[in-house]
């Protein structure tokens, strides 16, 4: 009983442990239209020419200089930039032209008012400002509110701008873009990074 126990035991383990077996793809039984189609490898030509994409860099830029900055200057303005402004008591228009001695115009995205707002009676002093009718409005064509998302595209497409942000994230991918410069706050005044040395005011 005790052999016949463990052959039945046994048995049953076998059962449990066979695995199902799978037809092959290739297998002839199959009709032509389930059948896996044999794949040719072609032979490596020695003579043939390899053809590598080369990624577009705009006309404007000479190197890693901008051509297409200059006075009036296009400064596309970020959500944390008017806030860290008003905690540092600065005017917006007036330190920019401190920064770089020459007329500024101020951009505010579509994206970027939608987050002042979103942000609620905390921020309202920043939303007056956005409003300002001396900052002009740059519509978005894109679905949601993330800003830094835009504001890199918007970079990319045209190299016209200057992007003010304080946000590290936001820097750090903008600094992968050649030609574009940050203009950023530090010492209760505005600066700007990676400008062309004829253009602008001195670095500090």
């Amino acid at each position: 009983l005790g052999k016949k126990r463990g052959r039945t035991y046994s048995e049953h383990a076998k059962k449990f442990a066979t695995m199902k077996r799978m037809i092959s793809l290739k297998d002839s039984r199959l009709k032509e239209k389930d059948r896996a189609k044999t794949v040719v490898k072609k032979k490596h030509d020695p003579s043939a020419i390899n053809v590598k994409e080369v990624t577009k860099y705009p006309s404007c830029l000479f190197f890693q200089y901008n051509t297409q900055l200059g006075p009036p200057y296009h400064v596309l303005v970020d959500t944390n930039f008017i806030n860290f402004s008003i905690k540092a008591k600065l005017d917006v228009l007036q330190s920019m032209m401190d920064c770089l001695y020459a007329k500024c115009i101020p951009y505010i995205t579509d994206c970027v008012m939608a987050e002042l707002e979103k942000l609620g009676m905390k921020y309202r002093v920043a939303l007056r400002i956005a409003k300002d009718s001396r900052f002009e409005r740059l519509p978005c064509a894109h679905k949601g509110t993330y800003a830094d998302d835009c504001l890199v595209q918007r970079v990319t497409q045209h190299k016209c701008y200057i992007v003010a942000t304080v946000d590290r994230d936001l820097k750090r991918r903008i600094r992968k873009i050649p030609g574009v410069p940050i203009m950023y706050i530090s010492n209760h005044r505005y600066n700007i990074e990676r400008m062309p040395d004829d253009y602008g005011a001195p670095r500090f």
